[in-house]
């Protein structure tokens, strides 16, 4: 960085701004995109299922979505009451 660019510092145009912002808006929506949108279906079926057998809260059941080494990897947690 020069002296002169210190004190003379370019403005921003609001367009720059603006295509920044779009940038992390479309950064934003690709990561909720990749989420596969059955996880909530898939949730609240193993709820009915398991509320069959055993007294369950929704909060018992936590389903994780991720991707390690290029695979789908989907990690079911599920909390049963002691009996």
């Amino acid at each position: 960085m020069s002296i002169f660019e210190l004190f003379f510092k370019k403005k921003q145009t609001s367009a720059s701004t603006a295509r920044d912002r779009l940038q992390i808006i479309i950064a934003q929506e690709r990561v909720q995109a990749q989420v596969p949108d059955y996880l909530p279906t898939l949730q609240r079926e193993l709820l009915d299922v398991l509320s069959k057998y055993v007294k369950i809260s929704p909060e018992d059941i936590r389903i994780n979505h991720d991707k390690q080494d290029g695979m789908d990897v989907l990690e079911l947690n599920i909390t049963l009451p002691d009996c």
